[in-house]
């Protein structure tokens, strides 16, 4: 959520955020009427108590028919406090539920617009040009015995697969590439649970306008995660941390499921868009001011390991209509598929700043002592639709695809993997 002292002391502020994002400015009106009226009934509702508890030492010492008006008057105030109790109830309510529908507030220099008015930051890298047509993934992988994707729709549905052979050797080594680079670089490696509850979905911002991509188990009220973000988001809910010593950062090995609602049509061959896939995603958490330098080493992560599959990408600044409802800023690399002949998003790395720390009670000590909310953000290290910027990148004429150099180790020094058909 956003900090409600901004809502009442910036209101521009958010409103100037919803306008970028394409949302509804009334909902700023709303909430600060909401937050008038709630406001106004708590200390309605205070006052009241404390004529309640003056009456109560008159009454105390009253007798005869003073006493009699002074328990009349006390069974007045008494209906007076619940009337303002009451009120209090419905507004913090109706505020909270308004509240918590506001996305995060934008970062100043964020594109304003949808999903096409990103900003192009920089270009890394050549893409290839091919004396052949190059071949598309699907079709390598068929012809490298690594994916079928007949079988997966058989057993699962539509979007799922299996990867057989080479493939499922290929994805572990990139995950297992990509878990190394993490605790090199100081993370914590974790496995997290694939099924979270809703207070956790929510907290991180998935339900809500996003619900529909959300895989629900409803007999154990549970939700299956699109990301380890939420599992490790919610890691440290309802606690203090001590980040005394900087920021506390993870990195979560986990199957993610996405429903994909609305993208019928798109992306349907092959792996770029299915139901379920494996990632390595950093998560961090520290304080506020410390968030757009960490934003920047994340970035910076995600291109060490980009260089390391040795394939053109370019970084994009994301508009803040695409963003999603807990980012305040997003960056997007984004390599060049050849089959496709542009470029496709590899890795999102975002600043939620204080929202979904707030959601969750996540807080930590500042320097007098006092619990402030913590800020959080994340980043992919590496998804299974790395396969097909690997793959499609590294081809070769008969078929075959070049491994890259530092993708070797973690593939027992193959360094060519060959066609089995």
């Amino acid at each position: 959520m956003i900090d409600p002292r901004i809502l009442r002391e910036d209101p521009d502020a958010v409103r100037a955020s919803q306008r970028a994002r394409g949302e509804d400015e009334a909902v700023v009106d709303k909430l600060l009427s909401l937050d008038s009226r709630r406001r106004s009934a708590i200390a309605r509702a205070d006052k009241l108590r404390a004529e309640q508890k003056q009456l109560g030492k008159r009454i105390g010492g009253a007798k005869g028919e003073q006493r009699d008006a002074l328990l009349a008057e006390g069974k007045e105030l008494a209906a007076q406090v619940k009337a303002a109790e009451q009120e209090q109830v419905v507004t913090s309510e109706e505020f909270d539920e308004l509240h918590r529908l506001v996305p995060n507030l934008v970062r100043p220099g964020v594109p304003a617009g949808g999903e096409d008015d990103f900003e192009v930051l920089k270009h890394v890298g050549t893409p290839p040009e091919f004396a052949f047509t190059p071949r598309d993934h699907l079709e390598l992988c068929e012809g490298l015995g690594a994916l079928d994707m007949e079988r997966g729709a058989k057993i699962s549905g539509s979007r799922f697969y299996f990867l057989t052979g080479i493939g499922a050797q290929l994805q572990l080594a990139l995950l297992n590439m990509a878990a190394a680079q993490a605790t090199e670089n100081g993370l914590t490696l974790m496995i997290t649970p694939s099924l979270v509850r809703p207070e956790v979905m929510a907290g991180t911002g998935f339900l809500g306008a996003h619900s529909a991509e959300v895989y629900r188990l409803r007999d154990d009220d549970l939700y299956l995660v699109g990301t380890s973000e939420v599992p490790l988001a919610g890691y440290h809910a309802d606690e203090i941390l001590d980040l005394s010593a900087g920021p506390k950062r993870y990195a979560g090995w986990s199957s993610c499921y996405r429903r994909e609602a609305g993208s019928y049509g798109k992306d349907t061959r092959g792996i770029i868009r299915v139901h379920q896939f494996d990632k390595v995603e950093m998560f961090v958490f520290c304080r506020p001011e410390d968030a757009e330098a960490e934003h920047q080493r994340l970035l910076g992560w995600e291109e060490q390991m980009l260089a390391k599959i040795d394939v053109p990408y370019r970084v994009i600044d994301t508009a803040a209509g695409d963003l999603g409802t807990s980012a305040a800023r997003k960056f997007d690399c984004e390599a060049w598929v050849p089959s496709q002949e542009t470029y496709r998003e590899l890795t999102s790395t975002s600043d939620c700043t204080t929202f979904q720390a707030r959601r969750l009670s996540v807080r930590y000590r500042d320097e007098n002592g006092r619990p402030q909310t913590a800020a959080t953000l994340n980043g992919t290290l590496a998804t299974t639709r790395w396969l097909v910027a690997i793959l499609e990148n590294h081809q070769l004429e008969d078929g075959s695809v070049r491994v890259p150099e530092a993708l070797r180790p973690f593939l027992g020094g193959r360094e060519l993997l060959t066609p089995v058909r």
